[in-house]
């Protein structure tokens, strides 16, 4: 057996990833697995995308790319930050990714040296923490709850603050929660983030335009921490092109240089095709995706009724991405043939096993009392798991 290094041995794997795994596992094997565990649109990407990916391969994009992104791209992106959330932003402050993970992870590196601090906010996506311990950040996790959707408050972040805070990150609209932060609640956090002239923010924005309280505020467009702020976005979620790996950073000039730096070292740039397409997809208006968002807004009134009639089931109204993560707190101490429900996971596992449903674990996301189900299929699709998952849940005692 090889000896692998201490960083890998200690990496934990994705938990979303392991759980689509284990849905893939039991669907092989002749189970009849509902998976609402990844967060993965369901409809296909847009003609307009990809007939600009079929120009591109026939007009020869087939070489080396410039490690940040091909300069057309990057300037369609900085358009896009001016269109779509009031940011001035050069091409040279942009770059290109192979998919929002990466733009993080390589602003991560840039900044984050063993030691530092790094806020999250918790429920938080599964890859935050790991990618900060990975590289000898230590995180520090500040709590919320459901009663107040889950969002943190500027006493809070003020409280977690010290001289070794390097960076916060976290994502609005929120995965896992689907919480949303308003323009005085993000002013207000931009206020105590100011007091620290060393201190960063990774915004991640991937979800921006599933949002359904009107336009998402970006944490940048407070003039106070412009200079502080590293704006994450891309092209997977609003424009169903998860496969594609396309991400995009916007950032102080520095924090991009050295961004590009380290990808260069690491993938250099992305796909040519793939740029060519995400070209079309943020040049466009975000109306050509309105159909999208209003299924999504559906779903999610949908979801929020059927579960809602579930004793136990203790909900909040997501204002974007495609996620519920209800309270099921409720469970604890239940149980049911030879499951005993001690936990967030526990309760995940019952539900694969009993109810063939596929969700994720709280506990992956910072938040033990809480599963989190994507509704990124089809109405049929959602009540049917809803309704075993009702089933299932009945049998608890």
């Amino acid at each position: 057996m090889p000896n692998l290094s201490d960083r890998v041995k200690n990496l934990a794997e994705s938990a979303t990833i392991a759980m689509a795994s284990k849905s893939r596992e039991l669907k092989a094997a002749g189970k009849d697995i509902i998976s609402l565990s990844l967060g993965e649109p369901d409809f296909n990407t847009p003609d307009f995308v990809k007939k600009a990916a079929k120009e591109g391969i026939d007009q020869d994009f087939s070489k080396y790319m410039p490690v940040p992104g091909y300069q057309d791209l990057r300037e369609s992106i900085a358009k896009k930050f001016e269109r779509d959330n009031g940011l001035t932003y050069t091409a040279d402050q942009i770059v290109v990714s192979t998919g929002a993970k990466q733009s993080i992870i390589n602003v991560v590196m840039s900044l984050v040296n063993p030691g530092d601090e790094v806020i999250i906010p918790a429920p938080y996506w599964v890859t935050y923490v790991e990618q900060v311990r990975l590289f000898g950040g230590e995180p520090v996790i500040i709590e919320t709850s459901i009663d107040n959707d889950f969002k943190i408050t500027p006493e809070q972040l003020k409280a977690s603050m010290n001289e070794k805070s390097k960076l916060m990150i976290f994502s609005n609209p929120c995965n896992p929660t689907g919480s949303a932060y308003s323009e005085e609640e993000l002013s207000a956090l931009a206020d105590v983030i100011a007091t620290k002239s060393d201190f960063y923010i990774i915004s991640d924005e991937i979800y921006e335009h599933i949002n359904f309280v009107g336009k998402n505020i970006s944490l940048a467009s407070f003039d106070k921490v412009y200079d502080q702020t590293v704006t994450v976005n891309g092209v997977s979620k609003a424009f169903a092109m998860t496969g594609w790996r396309i991400g995009y950073i916007g950032a102080p000039l520095e924090i991009a240089k050295a961004c590009s730096k380290i990808q260069g070292q690491f993938t250099s740039g992305t796909s040519s095709i793939s740029q060519r397409a995400a070209k079309a997809a943020v040049e466009a208006d975000p109306s050509e995706i309105k159909f999208m968002v209003d299924a999504f807004h559906k779903r999610r009134d949908l979801v929020l009724d059927k579960l809602g009639e579930i004793e136990g089931v203790k909900l909040n109204v997501p204002e974007g991405a495609f996620y519920v993560f209800p309270d099921i707190t409720y469970f604890f101490g239940k149980s049911y043939k030879n499951h005993k429900i001690n936990s967030a996971t526990d309760l995940s596992l019952y539900l694969l096993d009993e109810a063939l449903v596929a969700l994720v674990t709280g506990e992956a996301f910072g938040a033990p009392n809480c599963i989190r189900l994507s509704y990124a299929a089809s109405e049929d699709v959602l009540t049917q798991a809803i309704e075993r998952i009702k089933l299932a849940l009945e049998k608890l005692a």
